[in-house]
């Protein structure tokens, strides 16, 4: 199967019911955690080389287009292992990552917009939200955050805003990592039984579980309001970590491939360089 058709089938289509969706499934894969470990490594060399090309046309500025990796899900799925065992095995020079907070005194004095258009990745960069600009619409819905009307423009402003970045040359991958919430307390669980992953852990996790029925209506919604033809949604199944990152590499794969980057020619006399060097 290829990255692209992979991609079709994670992606979020007319009639998606995330209740349907298995998180403990794998979903166009047949193999197991050995084999996607395997495919996982030998993915990233293409991956690798497709990103340097991407890299190397932004040095010589002929660079016209980048990658956006929009990651969202529920607290312990899996998005700090996607940015280190995918994102992380490609050059850091090309890849620009966010990782969004809540929102500073100052950011609150502006739309929720504002701090996010300066972080769109510039051409030949892989830009990453690890969280983004949904937070306002899923955090902001399910605590009332905002006033109804204002969830409801939010959408609106998300599509007009994505829209206009594809059409300037970012491919967007929307990626909602889809956790069981059973999965969740085991993995939560752990980073209270190992002191080496108490950083990790946060009270106000166990907080947001109590209305997890509420966060999957408002994955739901977004998906409806903001899943669109220049920026479809793809939900990967998480409980798997294996298969949740070899899936967001081809994911990646995908837009990559179509966007073909190719090594730059260069711009000086190759073969009088080479005697000039010999020479020196």
């Amino acid at each position: 199967m290829t990255a692209h058709e992979w991609a079709k089938i994670l992606q979020v289509g007319d009639g998606f019911r995330l209740s349907d969706v298995d998180p403990a499934s794998t979903p166009g894969y047949s193999g197991g955690k050995a084999d996607g470990k395997r495919d996982l490594a030998s993915g990233l060399e293409e991956l690798n080389q497709l990103q340097e090309r991407l890299f190397a046309e932004s040095r010589v500025g002929i660079a016209k287009d980048s990658v956006l990796l929009i990651l969202q899900a529920m607290d312990s799925a899996g998005k700090g292992g996607i940015v280190r065992h995918v994102v992380g095995g490609v050059d850091p020079q090309g890849v620009a990552l966010t990782a969004f907070k809540a929102p500073t005194d100052e950011e609150l004095q502006h739309d929720f917009l504002w701090r996010v258009i300066p972080r769109l990745p510039q051409p030949g960069f892989i830009g990453v939200f690890d969280r983004s600009h949904y937070e306002d619409v899923l955090i902001g819905r399910v605590r009332s955050l905002a006033p109804a009307d204002e969830i409801e423009r939010r959408y609106d402003a998300i599509d007009e805003f994505e829209a206009g970045a594809a059409a300037s040359g970012t491919r967007i991958i929307k990626v909602m990592l889809h956790i069981s919430p059973d999965e969740q307390k085991a993995r939560l669980m752990e980073r209270l039984e190992r002191p080496d992953k108490h950083w990790k852990y946060n009270p106000g996790d166990v907080d947001e579980r109590l209305l997890w029925d509420d966060y999957m209506a408002a994955y739901q919604t977004m998906f409806e309001r903001t899943s669109t033809e220049a920026a479809p949604w793809h939900v990967i199944p998480a409980n798997h970590k294996w298969f949740a990152r070899l899936a967001v590499q081809e994911l990646l794969l995908d837009a990559l491939q179509q966007i073909d980057p190719q090594w730059p020619a260069a711009d000086f006399d190759v073969e009088a360089e080479k005697k000039r060097l010999a020479a020196s």
